[in-house]
């Protein structure tokens, strides 16, 4: 008499298993709609912040106030993928988001350091924002330890403002066609400031750490640039 085997594996686990990877999907495309959103927005205010390259002085105000609507709408989507992401494990998804979240973070600061108005205070050139400072002006939470949430890391801030010392190196040769001589000055006083501050950290992220070391052929490119307007006399050597 045969009796039918009864199976070594239950097909119940691997039901489960497939329930818990499409519940997976579910979510990630729900967040990757969002964060698609967040990266056309801040090319959005990084396009018009491009701009400071080829603009006079006096006309830069025009040019900052032009981001508003987008620092908005940038607001609002990073909203919608707060409201999202916070639902879940933040370890489990933040992956799909930090570049776009270091890539908001750097609209803030270059945005501020250009001039830009921050809740209503006086502009002001070469303003370095915190990380608190840069979530007010995202309004996200930054650096959260004690709840599971989404938030603005310290290695995010970090590698904007890394991607902000890249921008001035390149902003430093232009401001010179423009014959804003100052410019470049401020711009390697500001650069040394933040590459010594970084040298006091102690980095654990690999990729932060690469690109800190890449730091130091923009302050060198800067240097390069106030050496030559000083040998022109378009600048004081001693106010260095």
């Amino acid at each position: 008499m045969t009796h039918e085997s009864t199976p070594l594996v239950d097909p119940e686990i691997f039901f489960r298993v497939q329930q818990s990877i499409d519940e997976d999907a579910l979510v990630r495309e729900a967040l990757r709609a969002t964060i698609k959103e967040i990266e056309r927005y801040a090319r959005t205010i990084l396009a018009i912040l491009a701009r400071s390259h080829s603009t006079p002085p006096a006309q830069l105000p025009s040019v900052l106030k032009s981001t508003e609507k987008h620092f908005n709408d940038l607001r609002t989507a990073l909203k919608e993928l707060s409201d999202v992401a916070s639902k879940h494990p933040y370890y489990k998804y933040n992956g799909m988001w930090t570049n776009q979240l270091q890539q908001a973070s750097y609209c803030a600061v270059l945005y501020a350091w250009l001039g830009g108005s921050i809740n209503g205070s006086d502009a002001q050139e070469g303003r370095l924002l915190s990380i608190e400072e840069v979530g007010q002006v995202l309004d996200v939470p930054v650096n959260v330890a004690d709840k599971d949430i989404f938030h603005l890391t310290i290695e995010e801030y970090l590698h904007s403002l890394v991607s902000l010392i890249n921008e001035l190196s390149r902003l430093a040769i232009n401001s010179v066609t423009l014959r804003i001589y100052q410019r470049p000055l401020l711009i390697s006083r500001f650069v040394k400031d933040l590459f010594a501050a970084f040298q006091v950290l102690n980095l654990k992220n690999d990729s932060l750490r690469r690109r800190f070391d890449s730091i130091k052929y923009d302050v060198k490119k800067v240097e390069e640039v106030v050496y030559d307007l000083s040998l022109r006399g378009k600048i004081d050597p001693s106010s260095q």
